[in-house]
């Protein structure tokens, strides 16, 4: 009998190079009700992407072929995936350790040995924020108007990118770096897609591309 029906129809990618580990993580969250996908690199994890969307990502840091850091950037920027919650595990526990896993865009970030425990509290923690947010914007929509643009509105691939962390709520300063750009350049792209789509402010912009599903 499973211990807890909060996994229950919840899919989770495991990522990690050590079979052992793979094994041992992937019995301990089947037990508690979660399905597991595994994938052996970040590289293995982005085929498995490309077919899948799981609730919830658990990735070892190092690895061969593509590691965790490289890994959360590519789903960072994919607006399909950009919303799964990630759990970096890592044998490195030094502050600076932790520190750039967050920053680059890990949510949660473990040291191996973990208690399996702690790492099941974890997973439900994060999926229970990611259900929140996903009510909370559910409900902003359904209780305010869309927001209208005309129909015909093309982005170019870099005003897709840009709205894609304006919907995320980053600065254009920020935006600015991650593009490695001027942040005049990012007001251009800014100023370029609020012209095209009739809308006043980044607010209303990032309402939109979170509506249609662009963020």
């Amino acid at each position: 009998m499973k211990e807890n029906s909060v996994g229950d129809h919840k899919r989770l990618l495991l990522i990690d190079d050590d079979p052992n580990l793979i094994l041992l993580v992937k019995d301990y969250l089947e037990f508690r009700g979660y399905e597991v996908v595994t994938a052996e690199n970040g590289q293995e994890a982005l085929e498995v992407l490309q077919k899948d969307t799981p609730d919830m990502i658990i990735c070892d840091v190092m690895m061969p072929q593509m590691d965790g850091y490289s890994l959360v950037e590519h789903v960072r920027k994919d607006p399909r995936t950009s919303w799964i919650p990630v759990l970096f595990l890592s044998a490195k526990g030094q502050s600076q350790d932790r520190v750039k896993g967050l920053n680059t865009g890990a949510d949660v970030y473990m040291v191996k040995p973990f208690e399996p425990e702690e790492l099941v509290a974890q997973v439900e923690s994060s999926l229970k924020q990611a259900s929140r947010l996903i009510q909370r914007q559910e409900k902003g929509s359904d209780s305010a108007p869309k927001i209208q643009v005309p129909f015909d509105v093309e982005l170019t691939p870099t005003e897709l990118r840009v709205v894609q962390y304006v919907a995320r709520g980053m600065a254009n300063r920020e935006i600015a770096e991650e593009l490695n750009v001027s942040q005049r350049t990012i007001e251009s792209h800014v100023s370029n897609m609020l012209g095209k789509t009739g809308l006043h402010n980044r607010t209303e912009l990032a309402r939109w591309a979170i509506e249609n599903s662009m963020a």
